[in-house]
């Protein structure tokens, strides 16, 4: 898995510069914005299987006066709603025998709830509601991807999984491991299950961040820099990450075909059941404005020829309602 030595020297100098950083006067109550992640972003020619995503949220801190549970440091509820498309080793296929991945994608909206601990734990509760197939609009998003940017035309999505919906759930729970005495650098725990007729799986991971890092209950690395509570300071943060992680993967509707249909599809595959990933990424955030990029490298994901794959995501949030 080679990285694109730009990115490498974009981290460097945002680490390098971390010490200029000044404390964040203001505390926020709420933020809003996206993710998009596109194999684009890694400027090395791929458009191919996880090829595209977009995600838009809204999280808002509950009422830390009415917090009872005396571990308890905050807790965040969001609401989001996102689409992903994937393709084959191209987004224009003119014969079924090169769809090595089918075409596909998955719309959705849901809801999560995230508890944040003094001890630097969290626990995140996730439901997603959403379709595959057709009604999904992979083709008509990609389409208008395409037509916008002037890239090629797109062809091939009448060999895509047909329509159906689901019902996802997640629990997330991450954990401080350790921290250096400069608190500058740590490690933490990262895992999940996933459970529905889309997605179902596990995973585990380590987290590990330098630079100017606040603690996890009110970081970026945990979706936390929000608070209703006027008297915590939440500093800033810009700092270089790393999160190397194995998944177990049950179920994947995206190459497998709806969980509950019969006729899935003109082309499904198995899923490879280990999947290895590795995260490396970089965090602005200050005052109002969160700025996220990593690039996210995958090992292979189906019993079929597709190649391992990578791609890029970019973040940005905005923060609302000065407390």
């Amino acid at each position: 898995m080679n990285l694109n030595p730009k990115i490498y020297l974009s981290i460097l100098l945002l680490v390098c510069f971390a010490s200029f950083l000044r404390g964040q006067n203001k505390v926020f109550k709420s933020e809003f914005g996206f993710r998009s992640e596109n194999d684009s972003y890694l400027a090395q020619g791929q458009d191919r299987y996880y090829t595209n995503g977009l995600f838009i949220k809204f999280r808002s801190a509950l009422n830390q006066a009415e917090i009872r549970n005396l571990k308890l440091n905050k807790a965040i509820w969001e609401i989001e709603a996102g689409q992903k498309i994937y393709n084959p080793q191209s987004g224009s296929i003119d014969d079924i025998r090169y769809v090595d991945r089918p075409f596909a994608a998955f719309l959705y909206a849901g809801g999560a709830i995230n508890f944040l601990y003094h001890s630097e734990s969290n626990l995140k509760l996730k439901i997603q509601l959403g379709t595959i197939g057709p009604l999904a609009k992979g083709k008509e998003a990609q389409e208008f991807l395409h037509d916008t940017f002037g890239f090629y035309k797109i062809a091939g999505w009448q060999w895509q999984l047909n329509n159906e919906f689901g019902v996802n759930t997640s629990l997330e729970f991450n954990k401080l491991i350790s921290r250096t005495h400069s608190e500058k650098t740590d490690f933490g725990l990262n895992t999940y299950i996933n459970a529905g007729n889309t997605f179902a799986g596990a995973g585990a991971g380590i987290l590990f961040r330098t630079g100017a890092i606040n603690k996890l209950f009110s970081s970026v690395s945990t979706e936390s820099t929000i608070s209703t509570n006027s008297n915590l300071k939440i500093g800033n943060e810009l700092f270089f990450y790393t999160k190397p992680m194995v998944h177990y993967v049950a179920y994947d509707a995206s190459i497998q075909g709806g969980m509950f249909r019969n006729d899935k599809g003109p082309v499904v595959f198995d899923v490879k059941p280990i999947l290895i990933t590795q995260q490396v990424g970089a965090v602005f955030s200050k005052d109002r404005l969160t700025i996220d990029f990593s690039a996210v490298f995958k090992s292979r994901e189906l019993e079929s020829n597709a190649s391992p794959h990578e791609y890029g995501s970019l973040a940005l949030f905005y923060r609302l309602n000065t407390n």
